[in-house]
């Protein structure tokens, strides 16, 4: 009787023979039941290299790589995000985790679905900062039909089958940034919201509660039209300039996205704007030095140390089948963790 063959493996664990390959010889990551099923085939048949089934299986054990694409290397907030995430896996003692970071510089939907793809094939989880579109939501599906679970980060996604969704909330924070406004600024007046883009979904929710705070409860205020960054500080810097030269009487100002620094520069070269009110996102070195000066007022920021820890134990929980997220958006959990208030006088 001729030795069992990788088909007849194939055949009894109802896998391809690419899969058994795989496993055999570790080219790519293989799901831990898949690969169980492949070494229980292996044994029921009397195949040669069972033993070496076996070792692949106990040697990838608790070897992950996870993988991380955060927006532009330039933004201050990403490289502080980008060490915690690193750290957080290195800390993380149920694993040995291998993190792998890639800052995307170029922000279109096409550059950040190639990126997942390409990503995709080389970790054995993804997390990601990205604006909700249809190309990134159709490459996250693709992911998840190749076993490979995505969490998102900072802002959710609207993929049916992303894993987590880790931030803070959105709808609080708005609110959050009204309320300081209304309650600091002497008399109702005109008030301005910049984002980076409203595909963001944080941002869009950012907005949204923004606008009803005041509408509730300080009707009295003018919110003007919506500036737009790009998450970029030079336009978010243009887009200031232009907008106090049109609305001299400006008593405040959210910037709801990206782009702080740039909003930071152009009310640093008019010092006739020290009485605006300026609630800005994230705790950078560029932010605490204009919370010092006086430049802004608060600043809202993620709690990064706290958000790195989560994200990296959502990956393994998700990669070690204890959340499943995979068959409806119902199964997709949300992590809510409480945001950072920062002034002058407590950085």
């Amino acid at each position: 009787m001729s030795r069992p063959t990788l088909s007849d493996v194939a055949r009894q664990a109802g896998v391809g023979v690419a899969t058994v390959d795989r496993v055999i010889n570790g080219r790519a990551r293989v799901r831990p039941e898949t690969s169980q099923r492949v070494l229980e085939a292996a044994e029921a048949i009397g195949f040669r290299a069972t033993g070496l089934i076996r070792a692949r299986i106990d040697q990838r054990a608790g070897q992950f790589k996870l993988g991380f694409i955060l927006q532009r290397r330039s933004a201050p907030f990403y490289s502080l995000l980008a060490d915690a995430l690193t750290d957080a896996t290195h800390a993380c003692s149920a694993i040995q985790g291998q993190p792998v970071v890639e800052f995307l510089n170029e922000l279109t939907p096409q550059a950040v679905s190639e990126a997942l793809l390409s990503m995709g094939s080389r970790v054995d989880a993804l997390a990601l900062v990205a604006a909700d579109h249809p190309k990134v939501r159709d490459a996250i599906e693709q992911l998840h039909a190749r076993g490979i679970p995505v969490i998102t980060l900072l802002t959710d996604l609207s993929a049916t089958h992303r894993v987590s969704y880790i931030g803070i909330d959105n709808r609080r924070a708005g609110r959050t940034a009204a309320w300081t406004i209304s309650r600091l600024s002497k008399a109702p007046g005109k008030v301005a919201i910049l984002v980076g883009s409203h595909r963001y979904q944080c941002q869009e929710l950012c907005e949204v509660s923004f606008r009803s705070y005041f509408r509730e409860n300080a009707p009295k205020f003018q919110i003007v039209e919506d500036l737009i960054s790009l998450e970029d500080p030079a336009l978010a810097q243009e887009a200031t300039f232009d907008l106090l030269q049109r609305h001299p009487d400006l008593i405040g100002i959210y910037v709801a996205g990206g782009g702080a620094e740039g909003v930071i520069a152009a009310l640093r070269d008019n010092p006739a704007t020290r009485g605006i009110i300026t609630v800005c996102n994230e705790l950078t070195e560029q932010t605490q030095s204009a919370l010092v000066d006086g430049i802004i007022d608060l600043v809202i920021s993620h709690p990064r140390e706290r958000l790195a820890a989560t994200a990296v134990q959502a990956m393994i929980d998700a990669l070690e089948g204890r959340s499943s997220g995979g068959s409806g958006s119902e199964q997709s959990t949300q992590h809510l963790l409480p945001f950072d208030i920062h002034i002058a006088e407590n950085v």
